[in-house]
């Protein structure tokens, strides 16, 4: 029997039923493995039998605990995850048989030695650039250490069919998303800006696989016949927005409600759990599962790469694809490298695209929801009236 925290019963009912949901899982003989970051390689826990579940925080509860050990002037993310580590407040990280990290970014790497001392802790030793034969070996190589260190921490054996399994599985899950968001590409959207975020970030929370993938199919579906019986639940009219840059979870509500109030439509997220993480998918043909996975996953275009040309490449298509009118560069404060790269995405939009342009930079509180409110609502206008915002 698996125990729940001393502090469960203070628990909100959400809450509450995330610790019994994990502990019933336990329960039934499963394995849990925390994840943090879209360049985890999930075929290979999965391919162990376990579940892969996000362990980021998004909330700023935490954040007080976790200062007391990490500076104040670092990601609330970062804070938030280790705050909810340190306090049993995350059901899946209390959970969990062991965590798998990368090398993202500094205060990502410090946060993990110290969270080794809580839960067993992997850490993928991620390339710094997508270019050069020895960066595609060393990334390779950190699929083949992944593989036996899982083997290791959940007690297993994992055979290189049951990560061909793992794939084809992941990939059903990735096209049934990718025919959800792609929803958003008709005119107006199907779908609002909530809809399209709640479904892709909640699906990371579905343990039965196949229960997912019914879900996602059955949603589609009715989501199609909404659309054609002519329910659509967003005005034609609307500018249509992309967001692009840091991981929104924890700063959802105040960034995707308060840009729909302010008279957009939020069409695309170019974010990591989103389209950056789903768009490509693992080749099933390679019958080299570590080369396959390894050209997957060093293709993503995360900020914390040089010369990130994937990510650019990438809006490059969104823009057009999605038919854009607006990009917002949604930045984590003391999220270096998105902050450092909002320049030449700004550069790219304006003097490539010809698309209005606006960053900002916030954190976990909603201190500012106003003060964003008045910007989005004097952007969208600017782009009503045909401006292209510099």
């Amino acid at each position: 029997m698996m125990n729940l925290p001393d502090k469960f019963e203070s628990f909100n009912e959400a809450r509450r039923t995330g610790f019994i949901k994990a502990k019933e899982l336990k329960e039934s003989g499963k394995k849990m493995v925390g994840v943090f970051c879209t360049y985890t390689p999930v075929e290979i826990p999965m391919a162990a039998g376990a579940v892969t579940v996000g362990v980021c925080g998004v909330s700023e509860e935490p954040i007080p605990e976790a200062e007391k050990v990490l500076p104040r002037n670092l990601c609330p993310l970062i804070k938030s995850s280790y705050g909810h580590a340190i306090t049993d407040t995350c059901p899946y990280f209390y959970f969990s048989d062991m965590l798998i990290g990368e090398t993202t970014c500094d205060g990502k790497k410090k946060m993990y030695e110290e969270l080794g001392k809580v839960k067993p802790t992997h850490v993928m030793h991620l390339p710094n650039m997508q270019r050069g034969e020895y960066t595609y070996k060393l990334w390779k190589e950190e699929m083949k250490i992944l593989k036996e260190e899982t083997e290791k921490a959940l007690g297993v054996t994992i055979s290189e069919e049951d990560i061909k399994e793992a794939i084809k599985d992941k990939n059903e899950e990735r096209r049934l998303l990718k025919e959800y968001y792609e929803l958003a590409k008709l005119k107006p959207s199907a779908l609002t800006g909530m809809e399209l975020h709640q479904v892709l970030y909640q699906s990371g929370f579905k343990f039965d696989r196949n229960e997912l993938k019914a879900e996602l199919r059955k949603l589609i579906d009715s989501m199609k016949q909404r659309y054609e019986e002519g329910n659509c639940p967003v005005d034609k009219d609307k500018p249509r927005i992309l967001i692009t840059g840091s991981p929104i979870g924890g700063i959802s509500e105040k960034i995707i409600k308060t840009i729909e109030d302010s008279g957009a439509s939020i069409v695309a997220y170019e974010l990591c759990g989103a389209i950056r993480n789903n768009d490509l998918l693992v080749d099933e043909e390679n019958e080299d599962v570590y080369d396959a996975l390894t050209q997957k996953y060093i293709s993503i275009g995360c900020s914390c790469m040089m010369h990130n040309d994937n990510r650019v490449e990438m809006l490059d298509r969104l823009v057009d694809e999605y038919q854009v009118d607006g990009v917002i560069d949604v930045v984590l404060q003391a999220c270096h490298t998105f902050n450092v790269e909002s320049y030449r995405i700004k550069e790219f939009m304006n003097n490539k695209k010809n698309i209005p342009y606006m960053a900002i930079e916030t954190d976990y509180s909603k201190s500012d929801t106003e003060q964003l409110r008045t910007r989005f609502e004097a952007f969208i206008e600017m782009i009503e009236d045909g401006v292209c915002v510099k």
